[in-house]
């Protein structure tokens, strides 16, 4: 079978469907399908910090996924294309029937992917440990571990 359709067509959707798979962005997105809301009524509904859902607002503004309007002294955001909304429903309606599936899939872990995850307010990484502030002024390499295992 022969798919007819250019590789940049590709690219754009799995651009589209990177951009959909972090968990902060489509919470965001989730919040604004109810319609337009400030930032703080964002975090508020969604769960995440301020600083987190601004900075994925700008990501998901700069992609023209979702729109602001000034009104006074709030910006209010909302989904640039009611589309969105529907790939959304589209996406809950698959997972309704297929969703045991998806879950069970170990292909495409979240941590694979490399994206923040937030629990209780606090950005974590999800494919690294933390490294101690004390151990972030040296790289680990051979060397360093056999000082501190002989000191």
């Amino acid at each position: 079978m022969m798919i007819s359709r250019p590789a940049e067509v590709f690219g754009l959707q799995a651009k589209l469907f990177r951009g959909l798979s972090d968990h902060s962005r489509l919470a965001i997105l989730e919040t604004l399908r109810d319609g337009p809301l400030a930032v703080g009524q964002i975090v508020e509904r969604s769960g995440l910090t301020q600083s987190n859902t601004s900075n994925h607002l700008r990501c998901l503004s700069d992609c023209g996924l979702v729109v602001s309007e000034q009104e006074g002294r709030f910006v209010y955001y909302r989904l640039s294309d009611r589309r969105i909304d529907k790939l959304l429903r589209l996406a809950d309606e698959f997972l309704a029937d297929a969703g045991r599936r998806i879950y069970a899939c170990t292909n495409y872990d979240a941590g694979e992917a490399g994206r923040s995850s937030e629990t209780n307010g606090v950005e974590t990484s999800s494919t690294k440990p933390k490294r101690k502030a004390a151990d972030r002024r040296k790289p680990v390499n051979a060397k360093s571990t056999a000082k501190v295992a002989a000191g």
